[in-house]
């Protein structure tokens, strides 16, 4: 089966922040969990590079717009291998490829009807690149978003006939009730949509930044109708002499941030509607990082710098905090603070200090080869529950549920040599068939939770399934079985405190 997800495209007027490592360590914890099931997978993530964020942030700078997105589109990339993460393509919006293509899909939503010209008049945010309604700008008229005056905008556009898909949009939701995820999300899309949708402005001509609108020269396309049609656009070229399009398209989730939930869950339905293109399976919007109570960005001036975490910590310290400390779809705070808390007590107490005095006592008490004993049957069918719940909760990408469920099998085994006490067994030689199944248990169980946890931690997972000699991360390896491992490594501490 094929499965395609995708993350937000990243403006590149600022450098890369924890935000950006939020939603790109999320697609791939799912991209990664996918190929362990067998699934043919393709991930894409990018930037976004066009429109007039892009051109004001330039002119400050004293650069050209595409002299500033060539200095920052390669942060973005270099931060992709600083996450580990296994995207098969980065797209740039102003690819030649992409740009093409733009031209191609709008020109046939043009051709199917869906567009006029016209004058618009109203609201504007220079941050959001987007034109607000009245009820969004509100009685003080300030962007919702950035708490900044909206500009007033007068100019000569092409419109895109989005009114005329209200009814069809309804019946989307309803049909469809898991197309926007989490439900709380869904209900927000809804209401935006039952508040009557306005038809908006597809070009520009009031700046040249952007794709050019083939049939009028003097415009160029609204940002983010050439920005949402990446998802598709990319698999036209990202493979040199290859169209993916017909292989993985539609995409089966779009990741993406709540403050851009309206382009996604309205405005690019009924794009692909108006293009005669299929719709996406989902949209998962996640909520915002906060620091304290505010949202953490580059324009709040309050952004955490995953570069120096990763130096510190190591990567895989930052993949897994993102994917455990805010509940995914929901805001929540983050800080440096609490980045060690989890750090210390989950990474190096939990799972490290598990991974390392159980390899320990294998090596301790029978030389570092695991017994061929018979396995614990009530610890085995704990263990071996874990791959159908966490492959139940990606479906949904559910990452948190599927991370705690990860958590709680681990959690279990500490509490197994607790209770099993491997030392005591080891100063009674009658008692040596029963030390031979609570290690080969302890060692096996730790190999199938290794195996699961591979799309969140995937250095460290590799490192520990590499010292038991069984480096298989196949998602039907992840079953205990008596006598499939022998001789084991020793292994340094995975996640040493500072």
């Amino acid at each position: 089966m094929a499965f395609y997800v995708t993350t937000p495209i990243y403006y590149v007027n600022a450098a890369p922040h924890l935000g950006h490592a939020y939603s790109t360590i999320a697609a791939d914890v799912m991209a990664r969990h996918m190929r362990q099931r067998g699934e043919d997978v393709f991930f894409l993530t990018g930037t976004d590079e066009h429109g007039e964020p892009v051109a004001l942030a330039a002119e400050r700078e004293g650069l050209t717009p595409q002299e500033l997105v060539d200095r920052n589109a390669p942060r973005f990339v270099d931060l992709m291998p600083r996450l580990n993460v296994s995207n098969d393509f980065f797209i740039r919006t102003t690819d030649p490829e992409h740009k093409a293509k733009v031209q191609e899909v709008l020109s046939r939503i043009r051709e199917n009807g869906h567009v006029y010209e016209g004058v618009y008049e109203g609201w504007y945010c220079p941050r959001c690149a987007d034109f607000k309604t009245d009820a969004e700008a509100g009685d003080d008229n300030l962007c919702p978003i950035h708490k900044l005056p909206l500009t007033r905008e007068k100019e000569d556009n092409y419109f895109f006939r989005l009114s005329a898909f209200q009814d069809d949009l309804l019946k989307l939701l309803d049909e469809q009730p898991d197309f926007v995820m989490p439900r709380h999300r869904y209900n927000e899309a809804r209401a935006f949509i039952e508040s009557g949708l306005q038809d908006v402005s597809l070009s520009r001509s009031t700046f040249t930044w952007g794709v050019p609108v083939p049939w009028d020269e003097g415009h160029v396309f609204y940002v983010w109708f050439d920005a949402l049609l990446n998802y598709y656009t990319a698999l036209s070229y990202a493979r040199p002499g290859e169209d993916l399009t017909d292989r993985f398209w539609p995409a089966q989730f779009h990741l993406i941030g709540k403050d851009i939930l309206k382009f996604h869950t309205v405005f690019w339905p009924a794009m692909l509607l108006a293009a005669e293109l299929p719709l996406p399976e989902h949209v998962f919007v996640h909520g915002f990082l906060l620091i304290g109570k505010d949202k953490m960005g580059k324009s709040a001036g309050n952004a955490i710098d995953p570069f120096k975490i990763m130096d510190e910590y190591g990567t895989d310290a930052l993949r897994f905090y993102l994917m455990r400390e805010v509940s995914f779809g929901h805001d929540g705070a983050v800080s440096e603070e609490g980045f060690r808390a989890r750090y210390e007590s989950e990474l190096a107490n939990d799972f490290g200090n598990l991974a390392s005095r159980t390899i320990a006592m294998v090596h301790r008490y029978r030389d570092g080869v695991v017994p061929g004993a018979e396995l614990d049957a009530d610890l085995a069918a704990e263990i071996d529950g874990l791959v159908g719940e966490v492959s139940e909760q990606l479906d949904r990408a559910d990452l948190t549920a599927a991370g705690e469920a990860i958590w709680l099998r681990v959690r279990r085994l500490n509490r197994y040599v607790e209770e099993r006490a491997p030392w005591t067994l080891a100063k009674d030689p009658e008692r040596a068939a029963e030390l031979d199944s609570v290690l080969a248990s302890l060692i096996e169980g730790l190999r199938v939770v290794s195996v699961v946890l591979h799309p969140w931690l995937p250095e460290s997972t590799g490192k520990l399934l590499d010292a038991l000699d069984s480096p298989q991360i196949e998602l039907e390896c992840a079953r205990m079985q008596a006598g499939r491992l022998g001789a084991i490594s020793t292994l340094a501490a995975l996640f040493p405190k500072p």
